[in-house]
């Protein structure tokens, strides 16, 4: 634990670095990886994640919005990052000067990069999305073809991907995802007949990585799974992965409560008899959810301790009936292993009514990263990632 820090998140990089050569063991040495880091990395952070996935095979990098992508940028990270969501026409100065790679789906945002471009004189390359089933962002295919062919016109751009995204690739029933992928080759069949290549296509997350080789093409977009954590419910991975994030915290009061005791707000648990109780300095505050009052469990002296009353927005309280010994400052393990106990966020999920997605990526700045390399602490968000 970091001097004065009560609450910290353990990003374990080289269980980072484990599950990208997976990855690329898994796809082959032909194929390209993505590191998906959207989200400051699904909430483990962003810089230091990227480094280890890229120092372990990845090639590229792949983010949401065009600010991420800067992040990275200022962090000293060269490799191209690709932008996979919306970026307004104004946002066209950001993605030329920082040397992003923007998806686009309307002629107005690929002028505008293109008049940039131009201007800064780089050659900017472009992904093109096509919507094959999500019914989000990206092009019908029907549009497709007519559009790149606008796209060739244009000075200082070039088209160097096509890439779709998969509804249900997490689905035992493939029937869906087969479909989409089907109809995205055609899309890329169409495009090539026009006489148009493209060097790079992308259609694969983490599950269809796993469960869909044919779906590989140039490269895949590992996310979920390059952090540890299961990317479907109803089947289990293909290969082994290993959770990067452990979410501590530690002690903070230890005391008896007499039978009758309500604890905290609304009184929502009476204590029936004396009940020995420890005080767990997390709350929705930190992105721990209020829904998982009464529900879920924490570990101490690696033993479960479940949660008595509310989540508050800055502490819970949780019953230590039967585990001994415990004082202030003990560790808690609120997801993660202790002794030969683990919480993963798959069983937090459950108990919130969500999946483990929004369980990582919900951890707010105030929980600080302390990230590990070889077992050695290698820099946090307190005092700066080395």
């Amino acid at each position: 634990m970091l001097e004065g820090i009560v609450t910290w998140a353990e990003i374990d990089l080289d269980a980072i670095a484990l599950n990208v050569r997976a990855f690329k063991r898994h796809v082959g040495e032909r194929v390209e990886i993505f590191a998906v880091v959207k989200a400051n990395a699904y909430g483990h952070g962003a810089v230091p994640v990227a480094r280890a996935a890229l120092e372990a095979g990845a090639t590229r990098l792949a983010v949401h919005r065009a600010i991420e992508g800067v992040e990275l940028r200022r962090a000293g990270i060269s490799v191209p990052i690709l932008v996979m969501g919306y970026t307004p026409p104004s946002g066209a100065e950001m993605i030329v000067r920082h040397d992003l790679t923007p998806s686009l789906m309307t002629g107005e945002f690929a002028q505008a990069v293109s008049a940039e471009a131009t201007r800064m004189g780089k050659l900017v390359p472009l992904h093109l999305k096509v919507d094959t089933g999500m019914s989000r962002y990206g092009l019908m295919p029907e549009q497709v073809v007519d559009f790149v062919r606008g796209l060739a016109a244009l000075p200082a751009v070039k088209l160097e991907g096509l890439f779709t995204h998969f509804a249900t690739a997490d689905w035992a029933d493939q029937t869906h995802v087969r479909r989409q992928l089907a109809t995205f080759l055609d899309v890329t069949r169409a495009v090539e007949n026009a006489n148009i290549h493209v060097p790079l296509r992308h259609a694969a997350n983490s599950a269809a990585t796993m469960q869909l080789p044919e779906a590989h093409l140039d490269a895949v977009r590992p996310g979920i799974a390059m952090y540890g954590m299961n990317p479907s419910d109803e089947w289990s991975p293909v290969f082994e992965i290993h959770p990067a994030l452990s979410l501590k915290s530690c002690v903070s009061r230890v005391c008896s409560l007499p039978p009758g005791s309500g604890i905290s707000y609304g009184r929502t648990f009476v204590t029936e008899r004396e009940t020995p109780v420890a005080l767990v300095p997390v709350g929705y505050g930190d992105g721990y959810h209020r829904v998982l009052s009464n529900k879920a469990s924490v570990l101490i002296h690696g033993q479960r301790a479940p949660i008595r009353g509310r989540v508050c927005m800055d502490q819970f309280v949780v019953d230590i009936t039967g585990i001994g010994g415990v004082r202030q400052d003990d560790e808690i393990v609120l997801v993660g292993r202790q002794g030969d106990a683990e919480i993963r966020a798959e069983e937090v999920a459950r108990l919130a009514g969500t999946i483990n997605y929004e369980v990582t990526t919900s951890l707010l700045p105030r929980i600080v990263r302390v990230y590990r390399k070889g077992g050695e602490i290698v820099g946090s968000t307190q005092l700066g990632v080395e």
